[in-house]
């Protein structure tokens, strides 16, 4: 089998029992078995089970934030445009946060925190570079640090909603104040 399709089929694998059983009480060697492959294969492309979640996570984001920028609604102009965006990704960020990782992964892996420094550090990348495909950053180039900012400060913002609201009803708050109150102040820095 080609080494691209035996990586698909581990994380296609990971990415059922992950579901099915959670993060946690899914082991290496059902991930192995569920992709019919040795446990050694496994770990010829991924480090860990952390390294797939994170290529599950990485894979997720990157199809949903191209489709979101993708859509090409009409807005009065660009900075009603890129509020929308960044509500957007940052709903997109949240989902990722709570639904995927979630406390118990945070409380029960020794190294939750840098797994999670990393994956902010790659959703930031993944972020800034298709932004600046945007009309709004590709035509201004002087944009970017602003812009660099902005995905930033909101990238920090959602995961601080993520890892710290006790209800939904919190995260519906800090969500309402967060577009209402910061990202106004954000945007037009950006631009």
């Amino acid at each position: 089998m080609e080494p691209e399709k035996i990586k698909e089929s581990i994380v296609k694998a990971a990415k059922e029992l992950f579901r099915k059983y959670g993060y946690h009480k899914t082991s290496v060697n059902e991930i192995a078995r569920k992709a019919r492959i040795a446990k050694a294969t496994i770990y010829k492309y991924f480090e860990s089970k952390e390294q797939i979640l994170d290529a599950i996570l990485m894979d997720y984001l990157d199809l949903n934030l191209h489709e979101i920028l993708k859509n090409k609604a009409q807005f009065s102009n660009e900075e009603e445009h890129l509020k929308a965006l960044v509500m957007k990704t940052c709903r997109l960020t949240y989902t990722v946060c709570n639904e995927f990782i979630g406390w118990d992964f945070v409380r029960e892996n020794a190294n939750s925190q840098e797994f999670l420094k990393h994956l902010s550090d790659q959703l930031e990348s993944l972020l800034l570079s298709a932004y600046l495909e945007l009309d709004h950053f590709k035509n201004h180039p002087s944009r970017r640090e602003g812009l660099a900012f902005l995905l930033k400060a909101s990238k920090n913002i959602v995961f601080s909603f993520a890892f710290t609201s006790v209800s939904d009803s919190d995260v519906r708050k800090n969500f309402v104040s967060f577009q209402k109150e910061l990202l106004p102040f954000l945007v037009k820095a950006a631009l």
